[in-house]
């Protein structure tokens, strides 16, 4: 029991493992996490991702850093529109800002105590002039001097030092070709890294954990389209306020994903990452759950669903054979490109009618709703062929279609065709539902 505990974690976090091993993620870390004492905690974890082939670029903020900075110096914080004013004597401040959150990232990523996460590791971080940036100019009258955006990357030297297992640090800072420095925000630079890159994933640790719905629970995914709405009706909560537009951007210009994830909850990274719940919230441009007509190559991901349903005798079982020569009747459903459920249709088109069958959902997704996509996508499949109406068969889930809408009849009342395939030694029920 205690040996089935420790591999499950394993076995659910394997095929996450091997996709991400060999692509970019770019972390954005703001200042406040650094001065606030959690980065320490995510430092192992950022190790860990980068030893399981992940490339890593992390892009780190330094707001208090400058705050705390000005006040001994006698200098009054300026901002426009939410950026910072950065004239000469803040520039320099900056800098030693920078200097200051760098040496506390790269101390935590060099820790290897005993008995620590990190114990044994050999993390390199690299990083330097690979941002090239412009001013920003005058916005509505008000000049901002060295506050500057991003112009372009050196993405071939970021790339170089990813192959070589490396994990990249970029500070928001960038040059001009004057060898001006101009003092940038983080989440513009994290996102115009990750696009540059074409990154897997843009990741924001933040304050709070996520996007929240109006009862204040976790939205865990949502498409871009979703979160645009969201952030013009003025439903997104403060903490997620400043960074769900630039995960907008990012997936709209080609980042897979973005996501939003707390800075301060032990292990919510890696539960983001390897779990197919996640702890944070997940934007994409398209929808996540989709569903497709089934393939041969998913006769191995029907065959792992559909198995212990056929054990405890709820499905008739079928072989790998009879699979291969119905797999155009199957519709599979696909959530982040992972298969966890299916459902296949055979229509009687005499009797005009249609029977569902072999409705399976994973058993980490039963509560999402996934049977009732499945049964709606088949319900549509029927009425565009002109069906008026659809069956199925069961042993033990009647009570789940008659709360949607179907009623029992006598197997007499199947259609003829349907009649000759009927078991009577497994005497199931039949229920139908008029289109």
């Amino acid at each position: 029991m205690l040996s089935h505990q420790f591999a499950l974690p394993f076995r659910e976090a394997a095929p996450y493992i091997n996709t991400f091993r060999g692509k970019t993620f770019v972390l954005a870390v703001s200042g406040e996490t650094i001065d606030n004492g959690h980065f320490p905690r995510l430092a192992p974890d950022i190790n860990l991702l980068v030893s399981l082939g992940v490339r890593v670029v992390l892009v780190h903020g330094i707001r208090p850093q400058i705050d705390k900075l000005l006040a001994p110096h006698g200098l009054a914080r300026q901002f426009h529109h939410h950026r910072r004013i950065t004239d000469d004597d803040t520039i320099d401040i900056v800098k030693q800002a920078i200097g200051l959150a760098r040496l506390d990232i790269e101390s935590a990523l060099s820790a290897g105590m005993p008995n620590s996460p990190m114990h044994g590791a050999h993390l390199r971080v690299v990083g330097g002039n690979v941002m090239t940036a412009q001013p920003l100019g005058v916005v509505d009258g008000v000049d901002m001097q060295y506050t500057g955006q991003v112009r372009r990357l050196d993405t071939q030297a970021i790339h170089s030092w990813l192959a070589n297992g490396d994990l990249v640090l970029i500070s928001p800072i960038g040059y001009s070709p004057t060898g001006e420095a101009f003092n940038l925000t983080m989440e513009e630079v994290a996102t115009e890294t990750a696009i540059a890159l074409r990154a897997e994933k843009l990741i924001f640790l933040i304050e709070g954990i996520g996007v929240l719905d109006e009862d204040g629970d976790l939205i865990h995914n949502m498409t871009a389209q979703q979160a645009e709405e969201r952030m013009a009706a003025g439903l997104v909560n403060e903490e997620a306020q400043l960074y769900l537009p630039y995960t907008v951007r990012a997936t709209r210009e080609g980042v897979t994903r973005a996501h939003l994830v707390s800075d301060s909850d032990d292990g919510a990274l890696l539960t983001e990452l390897f779990t197919s719940t996640g702890s944070g919230s997940m934007i994409a441009r398209d929808p996540l759950v989709k569903l497709r007509p089934a393939n041969i190559d998913d006769i191995g991901d029907l065959m792992a669903l559909i198995r212990p349903l056929e054990e405890q005798n709820i499905l008739v079982r079928r072989s790998r054979e009879w699979l291969e020569m119905e797999i155009g009747r199957y519709t599979v459903l696909e959530h982040d490109n992972r298969i966890y459920g299916c459902v296949a249709m055979h229509p009687f088109h005499e009797a005009e009618s249609a029977e569902l069958a072999c409705l399976a959902v994973a058993p980490e997704r039963r509560n999402s709703g996934f049977g009732e996509l499945l049964l709606r996508h088949v319900e549509y499949q029927a009425r565009t062929q002109g069906l008026a109406s659809l069956f199925v068969l069961t042993t033990k889930t009647a009570h789940w279609f008659i709360e949607r809408g179907f009623s029992e009849m006598a197997p007499s009342e199947l259609p003829e065709e349907r009649q000759r395939l009927y078991n009577t030694q497994r005497r199931s029920k039949v229920f139908a539902k008029p289109l």
